[in-house]
């Protein structure tokens, strides 16, 4: 019954946010396409969504598009945007999620979408997480973010999707909210070292 009634709350949300944010995501358009008028103004890439189904996540481009530089790769934190940190930091570059959300590929709160590469890799308790709709922010997002390896991010998840409720929700969301604000637990991929999930499997299963 409450995946009926947060399915609703979803959607009102979403179109009020986007009432709401949309100056700021003029704005934001400009100051990317100012910032780096060679790429486009939104990142979109193919995601795990609910029971495995693979979705676009939409959101702000906060990386130039050039991958390197004099015959040099450029590192993740070379290539993000002046701009790009700032959308980070308040979480801007997470507003055209709201076109997710009303399509029904996302919810605000779950566990967050990952990349289809990751999708062979999981154990049978882990893909648990893609038992509901992937959210913008979830458990993992409010203990540590990136900060955490893929273990304790997966455990989070599953508990989510296992003790779903209403109340589970409005501490996640009041938790979110004061971590936007105080920009806590903002780390740009690559200032933190942790593999990627599918990388992070294989060397497990090469050491044993």
């Amino acid at each position: 019954m409450y995946k009926i009634i947060k399915r609703i709350i979803d959607i009102m949300i979403a179109i009020c946010l986007i009432i709401l944010s949309t100056p700021i995501m003029i704005i934001a358009s400009v100051a990317i396409k100012f910032d780096d008028p060679r790429g486009p103004i939104l990142f979109k890439q193919d995601r795990i969504g609910y029971k495995n189904k693979i979705f676009k996540v939409c959101k702000f481009r906060t990386m130039r598009v050039e991958v390197e530089k004099r015959g040099k790769k450029l590192s993740d934190e070379e290539r993000m945007l002046k701009v790009g940190r700032i959308l980070r930091k308040l979480s801007i570059d997470e507003l055209p999620q709201m076109i997710n959300i009303l399509k029904g590929e996302m919810s605000f709160i779950g566990p967050r979408p990952l990349p289809v590469r990751y999708l062979d890799y999981y154990n049978e308790e882990e893909i648990k997480r893609h038992n509901v709709r992937p959210g913008i922010s979830g458990l993992a997002q409010i203990n540590g973010r990136n900060t955490l390896n893929w273990e304790d991010r997966f455990r989070l998840d599953v508990f989510y999707v296992e003790n779903i409720s209403l109340i589970q929700d409005i501490k996640i969301s009041i938790k979110t909210v004061k971590k936007v604000i105080l920009g806590s637990d903002v780390v740009t991929r690559g200032e933190v070292n942790l593999l990627d999930f599918d990388k992070h499997r294989e060397l497990q299963e090469s050491n044993t």
